[in-house]
């Protein structure tokens, strides 16, 4: 198992040095000045765009999802371990200097995020529950490559509801050993089982549970874990300039902590970031696409709000917490050690417990968002109840394995999968950018009139097929002027 760990791990390394990372930075810049910095800039109609009530139907029913709640569902797999053990994984390879990389990115991210988003929006199509869309749909009705969007979501089923949430299920199984003291192979088995049995109880009952319970769930726990952090920063508040200054210094400099060289820093920082916001990974998009909106670009500016939230709030947080603890980040192992010594240090023992608590919330709600991108993929390929069950099985039975697995091993995979994921689905995204680009520009001229943005197909030219907004009584709902069809292209 040690020699096929280190195989995926030396070999990722080199595909994102050499492959992925060149083409997340350079994509990322140029999305940023195509839109003129539209993450930062447009920051106030992101939070506005929150309360956005949802269009409703002939029936007075919600046409699917609120902007809202997708934003939950993407921020429940995106607020999960990678903001507790993924920052502490970061820090333990790179050091203090791996945080600045996960800031940069984030920020470079949020245009990337914007893109995606938007063409998910864009190119979702009707089901039973409201919408669904996501990359392999933008692959295959805008690029008209239907083999590519296959090839996204395969990798998506591998590194989504299998590989990322073994993560989460192994996090919750080393978080509970840590706080008992417990180490045997049954703690991890019994762990796995139960939050199997917890997974298939929410998944078999479709997005609009899944997304009532992340709506539940993922403010709580966001709060939760906000407010530990907050105590443990004040109680260190005057050693918060130094790990500002050593965030910073290291960044640029070969951390003699942990040993880690000036590239190592950056990569670490670079992957950790991605795997915690999922700026450009292709994950966003697939909760974004099953919101009803009355524009497309409403629900880019949502999902680059959630990269925000996820990266420069709970991941700083976690960040602040581990530096303000005295222990060897070199020595340290990958996943939650670090995180888990700063808080028992900095709260006591019992803190622990509330942080397994946290934890468990953090995971499994990850589980969950992480579980319908696989299922809105699946469909895509190919839209079959019973394989769909036969998937919902297989996505619990990944959770209990990844429960008893070793950490290290599945941290790896992870890695390694992710790299693949983001790459097909950037190379795509640039491809399609300036349809985003004339949809970012439709939306900003209804904003200076003073109107709340609409968009209708004609509105903006639009390569490959578009199935949804036809006309404006489909798009705002019934009890608005009905302007005539569009004829599908």
């Amino acid at each position: 198992m040690d020699d096929v760990q280190t195989f995926i791990a030396d070999n990722g390394d080199l595909f994102w040095s050499w492959i992925v990372l060149p083409v997340v930075v350079v994509l990322g810049l140029y999305f940023t000045i195509r839109t003129s910095v539209v993450q930062v800039r447009l920051l106030p109609a992101m939070l506005r765009t929150l309360r956005d009530p949802t269009p409703r139907n002939a029936q007075g029913e919600a046409q699917s999802i609120s902007a809202f709640q997708a934003f939950t569902v993407s921020a429940a797999s995106r607020v999960g371990v990678g903001n507790i053990a993924g920052v502490g994984t970061a820090i333990t390879l790179g050091g203090p200097g791996a945080v600045f990389w996960m800031w940069l990115m984030a920020t470079i991210g949020g245009a990337s995020s914007f893109v995606e988003s938007t063409l998910g929006q864009l190119y979702k199509v009707r089901d039973k529950d409201g919408y669904r869309g996501g990359p392999a749909y933008y692959m295959q009705y805008g690029l008209g490559r239907r083999w590519v969007g296959i090839l996204f979501a395969i990798i998506l089923l591998i590194c989504f509801p299998l590989a990322f949430s073994s993560l989460q299920a192994n996090t919750i199984s080393g978080t509970l050993s840590s706080t008992s003291g417990y180490e045997g192979s049954g703690l991890g088995w019994g762990v796995g089982i139960a939050l199997a049995v917890l997974t298939g109880l929410v998944v078999f009952g479709g997005i609009r549970r899944i997304a009532h319970v992340t709506q539940a769930v993922v403010p709580v726990m966001a709060l939760l874990y906000l407010a530990v952090g907050l105590v443990i920063v004040i109680q260190n508040i005057g050693n918060v300039p130094q790990m500002i200054s050593d965030i910073v210094s290291d960044a640029f400099t070969a951390n003699s902590v942990t040993g880690a060289a000036v590239g190592t820093v950056i990569l670490a920082g670079v992957k950790r970031g991605m795997f915690s916001n999922e700026a450009g990974l292709g994950s966003a998009p697939n909760a974004g696409a099953s919101a009803a909106v009355t524009h497309p670009v409403k629900q880019g500016l949502v999902q680059t709000l959630g990269v925000y939230f996820d990266t420069l709030i709970v991941c700083s947080i976690t960040a602040f917490i581990i530096l303000s603890s005295e222990q060897d980040y070199g020595a340290a192992s990958a996943g939650i050690d670090l995180t888990y010594g700063a808080v028992t240090q900095g709260l006591g023992d019992w803190a622990g417990w509330l942080l397994a608590m946290i934890v468990f919330l953090l995971a499994f709600s990850s589980i969950i968002g992480n579980y319908y991108y696989g299922e809105s993929n699946l469909e895509f390929i190919k839209n079959d109840r019973t394989l769909l069950a036969a998937f919902r099985a297989v996505a619990c039975l990944a959770v209990l394995v990844g429960a008893v697995l070793s950490a290290d091993v599945v941290w790896a995979f992870a890695d390694a999968i992710m790299g693949a994921m983001a790459l097909v689905n950037l190379i795509s995204i640039a491809l399609l950018s300036a349809v985003a680009f004339r949809l970012l520009k439709h939306y900003q001229q209804q904003r200076s009139s003073g109107v709340d943005p609409v968009f209708v197909q004609g509105d903006v030219p639009v390569p490959g097929y578009v199935e949804t907004w036809r006309n404006r009584a489909e798009v705002v709902g019934p009890g608005e002027p009905e302007d005539e069809a569009i004829s599908r292209p």
